[in-house]
């Protein structure tokens, strides 16, 4: 198996270099922009005979090389996923039946990871959002919250959020807006009181917390006694473009105090996703929604294994050979497609 990578001025010219070296049988695994966003970069594949190559990487790995596995492989890397973690999935993606590069990863997260929509309709548990300084928790339950609103629910929000300053005027001005009333509670038991009380006439609740070092004892005590004062969920708020070892260690320390899910903030910002697959992957946490803008009305999307493998790899065109037209490029490349389309 041959894999080359071809950039050029346009799909024309690319598509003509591959045919040029790789002839009519060449198989187009992956289309995008070129990093500086001017130009086109196709990843080409072509059936050969490279027995030697493959029955060495057999021997050490005991996978084959695929052309889909390998365009999982380059986009993993892209965004800076770990070694093992890219391993794992490759390995997963090159061994499905999917017949395209995003069916195949989507194939392989949904092997690794959990997906659980955060709850927009009665039914279910509290949920806290739990988190270090800065990642947008509380813009986060304001979105949650108005989201819940515009879909008919009865929400419920509390803070226990005494330590930043002007932390509750922050959250009670959207609530104000919303027409919720924020109730504050600066101990857990304090905490269970509130749950208790707002269960009885709201379907969904949503609980905002303070900033966290999840390296302090003492804060990841505090947080550990929210959870066991009474049932909820805890969702951990990080940052999408964060270090992977960051986002792992993070993750870790949380997972350890009760968070089970992970909710995504600024994808807007961020360009490369191993931070959050990272973070995901070590501390068992279940993908919940993505914030993708700073709306609080639509600033929210549910994420699934097809939309998640949607940004991380380049939305591939069915058409490229017939009719050549650039494809989307990575999520982690500059372009100014809105996130949602992905999602």
């Amino acid at each position: 198996m041959r894999l080359k990578c071809y950039t050029a001025d346009s799909m024309a010219e690319a598509m003509a270099a591959i045919r040029a070296e790789l002839g009519d049988d060449a198989i187009i695994v992956s289309t995008q922009r070129a990093s500086d966003g001017n130009g086109v970069r196709i990843t080409a594949a072509l059936e050969g005979d490279d027995r030697a190559e493959d029955d060495i990487h057999v021997a050490l790995t005991g996978n084959h090389r695929t052309p889909l596995g390998e365009a999982v492989r380059e986009a993993l890397e892209f965004h800076g996923a770990p070694p093992r973690l890219t391993e794992l999935l490759v390995n997963l993606a090159a061994a499905t039946p999917a017949h395209d590069a995003t069916g195949a990863c989507a194939a392989a997260l949904d092997e690794v990871f959990h997906f659980a929509p955060m709850p927009q309709v009665g039914g279910s548990r509290p949920i806290l959002l739990a988190g270090p300084p800065g990642t947008g928790k509380t813009i986060a339950v304001a979105k949650l919250a108005a989201r819940a609103r515009i879909a008919g629910q009865s929400v419920g929000v509390i803070t226990t959020d005494s330590v930043r300053a002007g932390a509750q005027e922050q959250l009670a001005a959207f609530t104000r807006i919303l027409e919720i009333d924020l109730k504050r509670a600066k101990s857990p038991d304090a905490l269970a009181v509130q749950v208790d009380a707002l269960s009885r006439d709201h379907g969904v609740i949503f609980i905002d917390s303070p900033g966290l070092n999840p390296f302090s004892q003492v804060d990841m005590d505090f947080l550990r006694s929210l959870h066991d004062a009474t049932n909820l969920d805890v969702a951990l708020v990080l940052n999408a473009g964060m270090d992977p070892m960051e986002a792992m260690e993070i993750a870790d320390a949380f997972a350890e105090v009760g968070a089970s899910r992970i909710l995504a903030t600024r994808l807007d910002m961020a360009r490369r996703l191993g931070g959050i697959l990272a973070a995901a992957e070590a501390g068992a946490l279940a993908f919940g929604d993505v914030s993708i803008n700073p709306q609080v009305a639509d600033g929210l999307c549910p994420i699934n294994p097809v939309s998640l493998a949607r940004l991380i790899l380049p939305m591939e065109d069915e058409r490229a050979v017939e009719a050549p037209e650039p494809a989307r490029p990575h999520a982690g490349h500059n372009d100014d497609t809105p996130y949602s389309e992905a999602l």
